[in-house]
């Protein structure tokens, strides 16, 4: 038992290391963290339903894990094509483009979760 806990402990340590070289390394990284927590920070403003989190969540998610993957996929594309090659090139491309269409779907979603309850909150103020 006791060896299987330290091996859970290891793999948080090695996931909370991946956790903050994205953090430390990715410039959008940083754009993401603060989309998210302004999201967050709207939702709570706003007191949005139970459903409406879990879109926010859902879509905040999304564009993590994007991002989350297209740094490890950049790693070993940088790994086996330290030279400039054509592929690597691709690669690095795709994983992008796939950042982008989760950022993309992501606000989209917020817009359409925060939109109505903001505009409903600015009408009321005046």
């Amino acid at each position: 038992m006791l060896r299987f806990l330290r091996s859970c402990l290891a793999a948080f340590r090695y996931a909370f290391s991946g956790w903050w070289h994205v953090l430390r390394t990715q410039r959008n990284a940083w754009i993401h963290a603060v989309m998210t927590v302004t999201a967050a920070l709207l939702g709570l403003w706003l007191r949005i339903g139970a459903y409406d989190w879990l879109f926010l969540v859902v879509a905040a998610g999304f564009v993590w894990f994007a991002e989350f993957l297209n740094t490890a996929l950049e790693a070993v594309v940088d790994l086996a094509s330290p030279e400039k090659h054509p592929l690597a090139k691709v690669g690095k491309d795709v994983g992008a483009a796939a950042v982008l269409i989760a950022a993309l779907v992501a606000a989209i979603i917020g817009l359409v979760v925060l939109g109505p309850p903001l505009l409903a909150k600015f009408v009321e103020m005046r």
